[in-house]
């Protein structure tokens, strides 16, 4: 099973100013994060950010923020209490406008929204045993497909971070790297947009 672009969604969560200095590893991560979302960006993958209390931990990087089409403010260690789950699988508009009710049943159809058919959930962030792997879980819980970016997560511990990935992969999430992403987003080296996403890797 490999990840497709276009079933994609990528949520990065609570790289934030206040934190960042405490987890381990943190620059390579923050880099990584930043490589997915500039991916995200080239392959039209909808991304979303989270913080977590803002007000006492700052907010995510302005680049960062960004490259996301919306930063969801949160209070709950994970986002799909507070949100997140309406952002990623946004309720069907029902049609309007035009005549459309006076079609036949079976020629009406509602246009989806943009998430709406999304259902993979890319996923990186800190910390990688509370707020991602709280997140991850309620997303699994929600009958998302989760993948979780492991060079791109990380918590203030080695040893902290080890056990949300044990965890989540025992809970059925797919564990992956960076650049497994964006070669699984490409899938050839014929894919227009190769040569852009390879200076983003490298």
């Amino acid at each position: 099973m490999l990840l497709e672009a276009d079933d994609s969604q990528l949520v990065l969560v609570d790289y934030q100013a206040r934190l960042m200095p405490a987890i381990h590893e943190a620059d390579a991560v923050l880099g990584n994060a930043m490589r997915l979302a500039r991916m995200a960006q080239l392959l039209e993958v909808p991304a979303w950010g989270t913080e977590q209390n803002p007000t006492r931990l700052g907010e995510n990087p302005a680049e960062l923020r960004a490259l996301c089409r919306k930063t969801l403010s949160k209070m709950h260690f994970s986002g799909a209490v507070d949100g997140l789950v309406e952002l990623l699988r946004p309720p069907a508009r029902a049609p309007q406008g035009g005549n459309a009710r006076s079609l036949p049943k079976h020629l009406q159809k509602p246009a989806p929204s943009a998430g709406e058919q999304r259902n993979t959930i890319v996923m990186a962030g800190c910390e990688a045993h509370v707020c991602l792997l709280q997140t991850a879980l309620d997303l699994l819980e929600d009958e998302f497909e989760v993948w979780v970016v492991t060079d791109a997560c990380s918590s203030r511990t080695e040893r902290n971070r080890d056990a949300a990935f044990d965890r989540l992969a025992g809970a059925g999430a797919e564990l992956v790297t960076t650049e497994m992403v964006a070669f699984e987003w490409l899938r050839t080296a014929e894919h227009p947009l190769f040569k852009d996403a390879l200076s983003l890797i490298k």
